[in-house]
């Protein structure tokens, strides 16, 4: 494996510690019902995209996701507050409050969702990535799903379809174990997700997702491949999601205990115990790094209170490129 410098695991530890607070945050603003509908938290899965980002260059590649997204646009750049803001349904939300928490959007950060449809985003990422290629551009596009989405017949029309034209797309399944509150187990015959690609004779491989440095060696080996014209790849990504599919999720169908193993592999403490090892940090430091990140949600929270709501007006926005034609006095 590929030597991490210590400044790379310093990075990691506070990315992924704002990620969770952020997450743990917003869990707290949906219960107060400052928050609306549904909210699907990140809490465990930090290691994924904490590998993921470190792997591409933000400036010329793109991300595309399901509706577990919040996290996402803020790892490629997007101030959390923007976000915030999106998740309370203001106009100072990254897609202008219209979104809320499953169709987070950042053109300039390169995220383009954020998708609420299981499996929607999949033939998408295939098509971003496509007009990387078409215009002679060296962007690779990740494309994050579920599990669950798996299962969708778009995949194999997508995973065709990339492997005739080589497209500049890394294909990554997080697997958390559940499709909403369904095991692995219960939706196919097989539970090697990872399978799925070779069908399409796809490079596609299983990659531990508790640990960062797992992701980033395996991630980026599959973008450098997609950036040198070799085609895409699919990557079975195994996480574990610490809270319910929703804040709705009463999470019948996971035990205490199982939850609790997991939590023994927790990413965010994983990777400080590395940082401590390295006599990287000290408990002041860790300290300091917590009040930072704690002052910083809380921000995120007061733009988003003190932002206002969309205009009426507003509703005929974002729609068409031009001006909308079919509104009659």
């Amino acid at each position: 494996m590929a030597s991490v410098s210590k400044q790379v695991y310093l990075d990691w530890y506070k990315e992924m510690l704002l990620w969770r607070k952020f997450e743990e945050k917003a869990a707290a603003m949906y219960i107060q019902q400052k928050i609306r509908g549904f909210l699907h938290l990140y809490n465990g899965q930090e290691a994924v995209l904490a590998g993921c980002v470190h792997a591409i260059n933000l400036e010329i590649d793109k991300m595309i996701t399901a509706y577990r997204c919040h996290v996402h646009p803020i790892a490629m750049g997007l101030d959390p507050k923007f976000v915030m803001a999106e998740l309370f349904g203001k106009s100072t939300g990254c897609s202008n409050g219209k979104g809320g928490s499953m169709h987070m959007f950042s053109k300039k950060y390169n995220f383009f969702g954020g998708h609420g449809i299981v499996g929607g985003q999949i033939p998408l990422g295939a098509g971003i990535a496509f007009a990387d290629q078409y215009n002679n551009l060296k962007g690779v596009t990740l494309c994050f799903m579920g599990d669950g989405a798996v299962r969708q017949g778009s995949l194999h029309e997508t995973f065709n379809m990339a492997m005739n034209h080589k497209l500049p797309v890394v294909f990554i399944c997080e697997n958390n174990g559940y499709a909403m509150g369904t095991s692995v187990e219960r939706t196919a015959n097989h539970t090697a997700i990872w399978k799925l690609g070779l069908g399409y004779e796809m490079p596609s491989a299983p990659v531990e997702g508790m640990k960062p440095e797992v992701v980033f060696e395996a991630v980026k080996k599959a973008v450098d491949r997609a950036r040198k014209g070799l085609g895409p790849s699919f990557l079975e990504i195994k996480t574990y999601r610490y809270k319910g599919h929703s804040m709705s999720d009463a999470q019948h169908y996971r035990t205490k205990d199982e939850v609790a193993k997991y939590k023994d592999k927790d990413p965010i403490d994983y990777v400080l115990s590395i940082l401590y090892k390295k006599k990287v940090l000290i408990e002041k430091d860790v300290q300091k790094i917590n009040n930072d990140i704690k002052e910083k949600v809380q921000e995120c929270v007061d733009f988003a209170e003190n932002s206002p709501f969309p205009l009426a007006e507003d509703l005929y926005k974002d729609i068409y490129l031009g001006d909308y034609n079919f509104i009659k006095e």
